[in-house]
């Protein structure tokens, strides 16, 4: 990974930290996404010695505000001219329902439209860089989602938050497939993944009875560092260089939900996206 450079979103903790300590390690110059402020400039020190690698930058967004994202990238684009690895890590889960600054339902912004926003910002850059990698994390959970784009930029009438949870993550796989396709050609692959459940801070403020699920399962939750492996190896692994528009899981391709294939769905989502980004 020397001489490469690597976007990692919610760098700060769990298995984006990881992913950022690791491409570190090997001698990418790593670029750090996260909202706070405090926390990112902890991580990055923390990941500078660790690593012995003192290329890691900090460049704060928020996911949940479209505003956020465009400065974020217009920093990134200030001070490089190309990217190598975007690694779309960030996400979130809430309780409830909640709408973001823009006035959409706040998974869906986060886990979707940010992460969408930025990959659109940045695709010149990756092209700059090409042979170049943008990597998606999404979830299994996926498999539980029952996707009405006429209703996920609200959340719906009746808001439930594995609902929101889950359609956030098959918009990950969806969004994938398709910009992979829109990339043939370019040098730039794109992958989705799903990291395993991972014993981190993620669901730790949720109360209601889906915080006691989140509690009851963490202790067979595996740790960042193994749940980090996925992305790493996508990041990174030679053999990889021309593979694009698969979904990994444990460092291997595997089958996302049928609903995930649906060409339709993918090109109406991005359509769809494009239209709430640029409003």
């Amino acid at each position: 990974m020397q001489g490469k450079i690597c976007l990692v979103t919610g760098a700060n903790a769990g298995i984006g930290r990881v992913t950022a300590e690791e491409l570190a390690r090997r001698g990418a110059t790593v670029v750090m996404l996260c909202r706070n402020q405090a926390k990112g400039e902890q991580a990055r020190n923390e990941i500078i010695t660790a690593s012995g690698n003192r290329q890691v930058e900090l460049i704060l967004a928020d996911f949940a505000a479209l505003a956020s994202v465009r400065r974020a990238a217009a920093e990134f684009l200030s001070r490089h001219q190309k990217l190598d690895v975007l690694v779309n890590n960030a996400g979130a889960f809430f309780a409830k329902r909640q709408l973001s600054q823009d006035g959409y339902e706040l998974t869906f912004a986060t886990n979707h439209l940010g992460p969408f926003l930025l990959t659109k910002l940045l695709l010149d850059a990756l092209k700059a860089a090409a042979p170049a990698r943008i990597i998606n994390v999404s979830s299994e959970a996926h498999e539980g989602a029952r996707l009405h784009l006429d209703e996920i930029p609200s959340g719906g009438k009746r808001y439930q938050n594995f609902r929101a949870y889950a359609d956030s993550k098959l918009c990950n796989i969806l969004f994938s497939y398709e910009l992979a396709r829109r990339l043939e050609g370019s040098g730039v692959t794109v992958n989705a993944l799903h990291p395993g459940f991972v014993a981190s801070n993620f669901g730790s403020s949720i109360g209601g009875p889906m915080g006691f699920v989140f509690r009851m399962l963490r202790p067979i939750a595996i740790t960042p560092e193994k749940g980090a492996q996925t992305s790493i190896y996508l990041a990174s692994a030679p053999e990889l260089e021309t593979i694009t528009g698969k979904y990994f899981t444990r460092q291997q391709i595997t089958e996302s939900s049928k609903a995930s294939y649906d060409q339709q769905i993918q090109t109406a989502l991005w359509q769809l996206s494009e239209k709430l980004v640029s409003a």
